[in-house]
């Protein structure tokens, strides 16, 4: 495929050399796949859902062989495409499975509200809905949080189709970072203010009394109501997702701002200056959105930035020492 234009027969051109191994970001999947197995053999008796999180790895295996059969006997940019946005997809599945890790470990979230209100003085998740209620900025609010998942497509989309040099680059960083962020979460278990204001009531943290709630999240998952205009379009969006797919987990840092940043970076990288100014708007409204709809404390949203930053420079240098 060319480097700046797009044939779509291209897709389906057969490559002189396949590769014969797994792909990196397939090897990516295979690391944390090895990492969170040996976790469960230390923690098996602990686990709520052994079996099934068993099971789930299983099917992915398989899932994965089976596309990587499909590949070695149609090489082409199809059936790799098909092999990356596969693992991508799976995600979704990956993240609500950090909780059933650390859920085992005593939260930790008296200690980062701790933090919020020494540094701001006061609970930024609990001001910023309330200095700005009306239902427009709510629906920016969520339009911005609700974009996440689609941001990562278009991206994804965009190095396939006019940057496939670096392609595999890309998807590379992307899962890369997705996984590190996930073991960040199965060891450092931080709920977010959505779910330990529920826990300790909003009285007590705007008068900034945080208890230390111990292993309350490992069979509580209730969440407060997200705040905003609840007949909004993308308001019910965001709160479909949290219902189907949300757990306790996940809140530092903010993978939904470090990702994001990241993706930012990578368009910048291959100097798409009208992805990047398209982008940039979503970006600074999804930012936003993560404090604005209790998903996470304002330092989750720098540890976020500071944390893409590092993992941009450090998977890139990665990927440089592979040949694929």
């Amino acid at each position: 495929m060319n480097y700046k234009t797009f044939d779509f027969l291209s897709i389906f051109k057969l490559e002189k050399k396949p590769k014969k191994g797994l792909l990196a970001a397939e090897w990516v999947m295979v690391g944390y796949m090895a990492f969170t197995l040996l976790l469960m053999l230390f923690t098996y008796t602990k686990l709520e859902n052994p079996e099934s999180m068993l099971w789930g790895r299983l099917r992915i295996a398989v899932m994965t062989a089976a596309l990587w059969a499909v590949y070695r006997m149609l090489p082409c940019p199809l059936t790799r495409f098909a092999r990356v946005a596969a693992q991508m997809a799976l995600l979704s599945w990956w993240y609500p499975d950090t909780y059933e890790f650390n859920r085992m470990f005593p939260n930790l979230d008296h200690h980062f509200a701790t933090w919020e209100q020494q540094l701001f003085g006061c609970q930024p998740a609990l001001l910023f809905c309330r200095a700005l209620p009306g239902p427009v900025f709510s629906e920016l609010m969520d339009l911005g949080y609700a974009s996440y998942f689609p941001m990562i497509l278009v991206v994804t989309l965009f190095f396939f189709v006019w940057r496939y040099k670096d392609f595999h680059r890309a998807a590379f960083v992307i899962l890369a970072s997705f996984f590190i962020y996930y073991v960040i979460y199965i060891i450092l278990p931080v709920a977010g203010p959505q779910y330990y204001y529920k826990a300790i009531g909003m009285d007590a943290a705007a008068q900034g009394h945080f208890a230390d709630v111990g292993n309350y999240f490992a069979t509580h998952r209730e969440a407060l109501t997200s705040p905003g205009y609840r007949d909004g379009v993308f308001y019910k969006m965001v709160a479909d997702a949290h219902e189907a797919g949300e757990r306790p987990t996940a809140a530092f840092p903010s993978s939904h701002v470090g990702i994001s940043t990241i993706l930012l970076l990578l368009v910048w990288r291959a100097r798409s200056r009208r992805l990047l100014l398209a982008l940039l708007p979503l970006y600074v409204l999804l930012c936003l959105s993560t404090v604005y709809i209790y998903a996470h404390y304002a330092i989750d949203v720098f540890a976020g930035w500071a944390s893409a930053v590092v993992l941009f420079v450090a998977l890139n240098a990665a990927y440089s020492r592979i040949r694929e």
